[in-house]
């Protein structure tokens, strides 16, 4: 076998996503601002940090459903702003994505639904597509509930079938948006264990964006804390925990008083109120 060249070890040691100096935001209002984080192949990242803090609007950029104001997202070296439609459309089929409650097809059996993504980007025979589909199951213990409907099943197995669909084209990258809220412990702890195992066993990178730390610092490789409209911290759980900075620590802590304001932004109360103003 020929030894690895210099350019295949560089590509392999590019990472698979790259935020450079991004910023962005809806409207006139600035969400993120200047960040930069990148995302290494086959492993797992969380992202954490306060509600409307931005992590949700990553999500977004790597689907390039919006575009940063300035700054660059790079998927796999390439820069997802240059990409035409159809080059889009080929990024995108790389990416699988857990969406938060799982929004499966209601009116679609389990298989079906699974079925979905590989009948609308492929040509595979029906022979193939259902030996997929069930291999697909079976990965997630779900295989004997091809024939139920969503309404049919608990909410857990619900957001099995989700992974189930959002592993079916074998991506490169899962992205998850909560994928453990609203589940009861043990539906909890399947969830988060078929998320590690699936990463390593298929070989993915996978980002989640999650509320419980307990279960997310446990099958993290790296976390990413979200504040400000900026990445404030980055490392292993570890090292979160035992970081120094108060905002890390009121968020990781779970404590009530710290840097994150409880009032947002606004004007004096007497002028919202007419208190002191004169008629």
């Amino acid at each position: 076998m020929a030894p690895y060249s210099s350019t295949s070890i560089a590509a392999s040691e590019t990472p698979l996503i790259e935020l450079r100096d991004v910023s962005c935001g809806y409207g006139d209002r600035v969400i993120l601002e200047r960040v930069n984080l990148r995302i290494p192949r086959g492993k797992v990242l969380a992202l954490i940090g306060t509600s409307g803090g931005g992590k949700t609007t990553v999500l977004r950029l790597l689907g390039r459903q919006i575009k940063p104001i300035s700054g660059q997202v790079l998927f796999d070296g390439v820069d997802l702003a240059g990409l035409d439609l159809d080059g889009l459309y080929a990024v995108r089929r790389r990416m699988g994505m857990l969406f938060q409650f799982g929004a499966l097809f209601t009116d679609l059996s389990v298989f079906e639904n699974v079925a979905f993504p590989l009948r609308e980007h492929t040509k595979l025979p029906e022979a193939m597509i259902r030996d997929l589909v069930l291999m697909k199951l079976n990965a997630v213990g779900l295989r004997g509930a091809r024939d139920l409907l969503p309404s049919e099943i608990s909410g857990g197995m619900a957001r099995r079938v989700a992974l189930a669909r959002a592993i079916a084209l074998d991506p490169d990258l899962v992205l998850y948006d909560e994928p453990f809220a609203g589940l009861d412990p043990i539906s909890l702890g399947v969830a988060a264990r078929l998320i590690r195992d699936l990463n390593d066993a298929l070989g993915l990178s996978s980002i989640i964006v999650s509320h419980d730390l307990h279960e997310t610092f446990t099958i993290a490789d790296e976390v990413a804390m979200i504040a400000n409209g900026r990445v404030v911290a980055q490392g292993t759980p570890d090292d979160l925990r035992h970081s120094s900075d108060p905002l890390v620590q009121q968020f990781v802590g779970a404590h009530a008083d710290g840097p994150v304001r409880f009032h947002q932004p606004a004007c004096p109360v007497n002028q919202d109120f007419g208190l002191g103003v004169s008629a």
